[in-house]
């Protein structure tokens, strides 16, 4: 259960950075509403998946998954650089969670 607690947190962390860009530094209400609310669960779902999964694998795997949605995102929202290198860069970053999440020993 402390696994998908902790790729729900991931998920969440995606929505929080993406929705950064849109509250133009906090002066945008709604935007700023919705990144807020991806924030408190993101960070919630992660504190719970904490209970059980050591905080460093824990903390490295929702930064994995954080990171890697918002490459993707940019990639296909806003027109990121799709380049090979940067592609083998971010599969580089899943070997890592996946490694993380073998090793665990949960």
């Amino acid at each position: 259960m402390a696994w998908i607690l902790l790729v729900i947190a991931g998920l969440f962390e995606v929505v929080w950075a993406v929705g950064l860009k849109y509250t133009h530094g906090f002066s945008r209400l709604w935007p700023s509403v919705i990144t807020l609310i991806g924030m408190f669960i993101s960070f919630f779902f992660l504190s719970w998946s904490l209970k059980t999964l050591p905080i460093g694998t824990g903390y490295a795997i929702w930064t994995g998954i954080g990171a890697v949605g918002t490459v993707i995102v940019g990639m296909v929202m806003f027109g990121e650089s799709r380049d090979l290198i940067r592609i083998m860069f971010v599969l580089m970053i899943v070997s890592g969670i996946v490694g993380l999440k073998f090793t665990s020993g949960h």
